[in-house]
């Protein structure tokens, strides 16, 4: 069957053209409220991100340094980045979004949660507004700025993926309530600040895992909140250390039934370093340790969570299965040096 097409021109009262309007709700409509959404929230923390290039004392002044992303996040001009950014720099340069180009001190760095604070020589009138990562939830937009292969103020936009997820530290440590994004991030968005719709930071970007793709995580802004507040004051995170080395083993059936184990693994002790807190107390290579302070310890993460600033030279019982007995101890643990 032949259609026709009938011009306005043609016989008849002539209507005037208008351009068509999407429907309410439309994909088009969507997408433009998405758009403004992820502008301003970038026209908002934008002002705040830094490129951050370092010199290694490793490194001949000939050979390149590394380089990552931060943010100012304090007025006077403290500068929120990942550890490993800065890890070993002899020498650091910030690059402020204006242009300003300073030379910055280390103020403190946390490998064990991946996060460093740095101080400008000069105040800025561009911190970021931090937000609150108790309050997201899975799905909603996360923005990732930074500067991926030096490319300044670079964004990337996608939700957030999942809340509450572990990531595992260069120094060995979990980093426990990670945030997870298929905001994509690059080498060089390290330390850089994810936000949310408003432009409020909800997490300090650290890692993506290669060669998947979506699967990027940032270090959740009240754990960063809780850090950079150490660091400033202090310089450092105090953590408690006992002196042993061990691994996650499975405990025997007949232990845990007998003892009434709430849990069917624990530490096996591997070794004992000389004038350590665990020597102190008596620990043995061979010892499996099933409880610290009245809590079970199914595996090296969970000590690693309950050996905290708060536990520094403060006697607990450490509960050890030595062949088939269940041992209790008193250790005290020492302030951790690394």
């Amino acid at each position: 069957m032949k259609r026709s097409l009938r011009l306005a021109s043609g016989a008849g009262p002539s209507t005037p053209a208008r351009d068509p309007v999407p429907p309410s709700g439309s994909d088009d409509e969507l997408l433009d409220v998405y758009s403004r959404t992820v502008v301003e929230a970038v026209r908002k923390v934008g002002p705040a991100v830094v490129n951050i290039e370092v010199r290694s004392s490793r490194r001949s002044e000939s050979e390149p340094g590394g380089s990552g992303s931060g943010f100012i996040f304090t007025p006077d001009g403290f500068v929120l980045t990942n550890s490993h950014v800065v890890a070993r720099a002899s020498r650091i340069d910030v690059t402020a979004a204006g242009g300003a180009r300073f030379a910055a001190e280390l103020v403190g760095d946390d490998p064990d949660t991946d996060l460093a604070v740095l101080r400008l020589p000069a105040a800025s009138v561009g911190a970021a507004q931090l937000g609150d990562s108790q309050a997201l939830r899975v799905g909603q937009i996360a923005i990732a700025v930074g500067n991926p292969y030096g490319f300044q103020a670079s964004v990337t936009a996608g939700v957030v993926s999942a809340l509450g997820r572990s990531l595992r530290a260069r120094s060995g440590r979990l980093i426990d309530n990670v945030i997870q994004t298929d905001a994509a991030l690059n080498p060089g968005n390290s330390g850089g600040p994810l936000v949310d719709s408003r432009g409020d930071v909800i997490g300090v970007n650290t890692a993506m895992i290669l060669p998947a793709q979506g699967l990027c995580f940032a270090i959740a802004i009240n754990t960063a909140k809780f850090v950079a507040g150490r660091l400033i004051k202090d310089g450092r995170i105090r953590r408690s250390y006992i002196g042993v080395a061990g691994q996650d083993v499975p405990l025997l059936r007949r232990i845990v039934r007998h003892y009434g184990l709430p849990a069917e693994t624990g530490i096996l002790v591997a070794s004992v370093e000389p004038a350590s807190p665990a020597e102190g107390a008596g620990l043995r290579p061979g010892d499996v340790i099933v409880a610290y302070g009245g809590r079970p310890t199914a595996g090296i993460d969970d000590l690693h969570r309950l050996l905290t600033d708060a536990a520094v030279g403060v006697s607990a019982p450490i509960e050890v299965i030595r062949s088939a007995d269940r041992i209790a101890l008193d250790i005290v643990p020492s302030e951790s040096r690394r």
